[in-house]
């Protein structure tokens, strides 16, 4: 008897372990959301400088997209599931430390260092991990999914968080986030198995799959080795520098300092945490389909077009009045493009790079989006320090998203020739 058939859901539990990441990946990114919430509390709470603060927000950024290559790495050496679960432990102890928190550089080491690092480990890089190990077929739909968890995530958990801290002040958001992290913890654990194999499945859409053979060596020699000759091919240059352009638009400039640039224009906090929740709604129709068309369309043009569509929209902002109707406008558009990048960069970084070599030389990609957010976070706190106001930082960013979407038409056609070899 096929051994597919006597497990409980046969292939489709790989919808089942979908559910569970995609779950993780919505709380880990209302995490890496939160210090856009924190930032007005915080000045309010201790006199620091928005500046100061997103210096945290900043390294935070940073860490987090630099850990990714990494963890990508350690998943296939130690384990995925030992992994997460590590990685989640970590920031639910990291963000209740902050807790405690007196002076600036607690909130650099508890938001910034430490809860960066963790968060790397759920992020873009354990959508692309799941979706290889588990999906044989729909990949770009399935990563779609998963690229809008973690900017939905972001976006959806703001109201919430916003209403605690305009209620309770600050403590109230880290115990919430601490909270939900460790809720991950039991059904991480009793719910995503290693690998289908681990259950006696094959991935889903396959016959038979390969056996996994664990890389040998030391992890993170690997996984700089990788990067070493990732950067001897211009696709990857490509990719990292608009994958740079995505992050300085999203999450750097949008997530962490919308809610404040809104507050300098008159509009409560809760009311422009809604409307990231806006965008969190949409991005989460506009990245699931996405992932449709990726499996369907050339992802070069795909990314053309979603790059442009976000510098206009982040070109318009400044001068939109900050109405009721021109905010409603932005937020729909630009949440439909929130992270539309995702799929068609993954599935660009696998045909060059193959399937096994892909998930790692993603995370390297995706280091490049986070230093473009880690950029911004600073860059726009910065600015509104030196000029009074986001209108530049916002210009700026917009004129960014325009050269993305030229660097993206510029990507040649991927050839399987071109794929990564192994690191010894």
């Amino acid at each position: 008897m096929n051994i597919v058939q006597t497990r409980p859901f046969g292939q489709r539990y790989a919808f089942v372990v979908v559910a569970v990441i995609f779950l993780a990946l919505l709380i880990s990114a209302g995490l890496r959301s939160a210090p856009g919430v924190l930032m007005l509390p915080l000045e309010d709470a201790f006199g620091w400088r928005r500046d100061t603060i997103s210096v945290a927000a900043a390294i935070g950024i940073f860490l987090y997209g630099l850990a990714g290559p990494f963890a990508a790495a350690l998943m296939d050496r130690v384990g995925l599931r030992r992994t997460l679960l590590g990685a989640l432990a970590l920031m639910s102890l990291s963000t209740a430390a902050s807790l405690f928190m007196t002076e600036a550089w607690h909130l650099v080491m508890t938001w910034g260092i430490f809860s960066g690092i963790g968060s790397g480990a759920v992020a873009s890089v354990l959508g692309a991990t799941i979706v290889n190990r588990w999906f044989k077929t729909n990949r770009g739909l399935m990563m779609g999914l998963m690229s809008a968890s973690s900017a939905t995530g972001m976006l959806v958990f703001l109201p919430a968080m916003a209403a605690l801290a305009q209620s309770g002040g600050w403590k109230p958001v880290v115990i919430a986030v601490s909270v939900a992290m460790a809720a991950l913890l039991p059904l991480v654990y009793f719910l995503v198995p290693e690998r289908p194999a681990s259950i006696g499945l094959t991935r889903y859409g396959a016959t038979e799959d390969e056996p996994h053979v664990a890389p040998k060596g030391n992890f993170i020699l690997l996984t700089l080795g990788t990067l070493r000759q990732a950067a001897r091919t211009r696709v990857f240059w490509y990719l990292f520098a608009t994958f740079f352009v995505c992050g300085f638009t999203t999450n750097g400039l949008v997530g962490t300092h919308l809610i404040a640039y809104c507050g300098d224009m008159g509009i409560p906090e809760v009311q422009a945490a809604s409307l990231l929740a806006l965008m969190g709604v949409f991005d989460l129709i506009g990245t699931t389909l996405s992932g449709w068309l990726t499996d369907r369309f050339d992802p070069r043009k795909l990314l053309g077009i979603y790059y442009g569509i976000r510098g206009l929209a982040l070109i318009y902002l400044p001068f939109s009045g900050f109405s009721a109707t021109s905010l409603t406008i932005f937020a729909i558009f630009y949440g439909l493009d929130w992270i539309a990048t995702v799929p068609p960069t993954l599935r660009l970084s696998n045909e060059a790079f193959g399937d096994r070599s892909g998930p790692l030389v993603f995370g390297w990609i995706v280091a490049g989006h986070q230093v473009g957010a880690a950029t911004a976070a600073f860059f726009g706190g910065y600015l509104r320090e030196l000029q009074g106001d986001y209108v530049l930082a916002f210009q700026i960013a917009g004129m960014t998203a325009i050269v993305a979407a030229v660097l993206s038409m510029l990507i040649g056609p991927t050839r399987q020739q071109e794929a990564l070899a192994q690191p010894a």
